[in-house]
């Protein structure tokens, strides 16, 4: 008997295991499909934005959602600068890669040709009596600026050398070819809603000592392209109020042919903790009916949060509680909660159950940001959490924020603590 016991015991050990770990492996599949090249870093360039939405809205399906509707697509048009072909810049006759050793602004039109440069001297940015000529003296060439740290300046150099640049970057009047900002910082790239006149890159270089380049680019600018995002939701015992979960699920695409920046942390993660909690309140019904949205768009400016609000498909006023996953692959460090100090009460019971549980290291409070897809909403009156994992790796928006480096330390006790949130609303 006391064999038996001491096997049943073991055998109940193993099936919780097995239960605490079957959102794991699905989590690392999804984050696996959707940062692997064939979704294009789910960009605009080859449609990744579509490959990926396709890919939410079968999981959607095949997980039992119900669409708002004949479709689970909310289809909206946005503007975006593109990169489709092969990038080439070389440096005093030396290929550079492209994502490792220098990013293009994502604004940046079709270049080709050979260039000389100018290198230019930040404190004529400050001291401005010969700025003019200076700046007229780089027509038909490339500018180059140096690498160098806003805390060697006062606030009021900085502001000076901010004017400057931003003048360089942006405006049609610079009389550049276009523009290289060398920096000793991490590359991070970003997309673009706006075409500039001239070319900028990042150049991760402290030398100054670059006399000629050579650049071959070919942009593709789109006005109105469109993407989409998706929508479902599962029945639940109440239907007056909803609770509504959100992750996006697009990323940065490809800068030309070859980069590719996968986005896994970036959202795949908060994908894949969509489609867990998804799956989950399939199998057990909530209290509420639950929307689950993957918005198109967030790396534009919050795009399609921006056109959901705008374009509903319910009243906003039934929602009572959003939750926003952006960033949810490590955790090492615990989490941070946007709009914790602003829904105390709600905060503090999250912290609660955490503690309680013994779940992550911690749940940080933080205050109101307009940093990610709850914000329009927020900004209506709808109440809601923004949640990112913190510690781990850093790669983001960049070229290693991949699948095979993506830990997914507390994505197990992340997914706990998020449905005892839930379920005790």
């Amino acid at each position: 008997m006391k064999h038996l016991s001491c096997l049943f015991i073991i055998f109940a050990m193993l099936s919780y295991q097995r239960g605490a770990a079957q959102d794991l492996p699905y989590a690392q599949a999804v984050i696996k499909q959707l940062a692997s090249p064939a979704f294009k870093g789910r960009g605009y360039v080859g449609q990744g934005d579509s490959i990926a939405a396709a890919y939410i809205r079968e999981a959607f399906d095949s997980l039992g959602l119900e669409p708002f509707g004949k479709s689970y697509l909310q289809p909206f048009t946005t503007s975006v600068n593109t990169f489709p072909s092969q990038m080439v810049l070389r440096i005093n006759g030396q290929n550079l890669t492209p994502g490792l050793d220098y990013l293009i602004d994502p604004g940046s039109p079709s270049t080709h040709g050979h260039f000389e440069t100018v290198t230019l001297d930040l404190h004529d940015f400050i001291h401005r009596e010969h700025l003019s000529d200076i700046l007229q003296s780089t027509a038909g060439r490339f500018q180059i600026i140096p690498a160098y740290n806003p805390k060697d300046f006062s606030s009021e150099e900085q502001q000076l050398i901010d004017e400057v640049v931003h003048f360089i970057k942006y405006h049609p009047d610079n009389p550049a070819a276009g523009s290289i900002f060398l920096t000793s910082q991490k590359l991070t790239w970003g997309g673009s809603t706006r075409l500039l006149a001239k070319p900028s890159f990042a150049l991760t270089q402290d030398s100054t000592d670059i006399q000629t380049l050579t650049v071959e680019v070919d942009n593709q600018w789109y006005t109105d392209y469109s993407t989409q995002n998706v929508i479902g939701y599962t029945p639940g015992h109440t239907t007056d109020s909803l609770v509504v979960l959100t992750a996006h699920y697009d990323h940065l695409g490809m800068m030309g042919s070859e980069t590719l920046f996968p986005g896994a942390n970036d959202n795949a993660s908060g994908v894949a903790m969509l489609l867990n909690l998804a799956r989950h309140y399939h199998d057990h019904p909530p209290a509420y009916t639950t929307v689950f949205i993957a918005f198109g768009g967030e790396e534009l400016g919050l795009l399609g949060s921006k056109y959901f609000v705008e374009h509903p498909l319910f009243e906003l006023e039934r929602i009572k509680f959003l939750l926003n996953f952006d960033i949810s692959g490590t955790g090492d460090d615990g989490i941070q909660v946007v709009n914790g100090s602003i829904y105390r009460e709600q905060f503090d019971r999250l912290s609660k159950i955490n503690q309680e549980q013994d779940l992550l290291t911690q749940v940080k409070i933080r205050g109101e940001s307009c940093n990610s897809d709850h914000c329009f909403f927020y900004q209506q009156g709808v109440p809601s959490f923004f949640i990112y994992t913190l510690g781990g790796i850093q790669a983001y928006h960049d070229i290693y924020d991949r699948s095979e480096t993506l830990p997914l330390t507390e994505f197990e006790d992340y997914f706990q603590l998020i449905t005892q949130f839930i379920d005790g609303l």
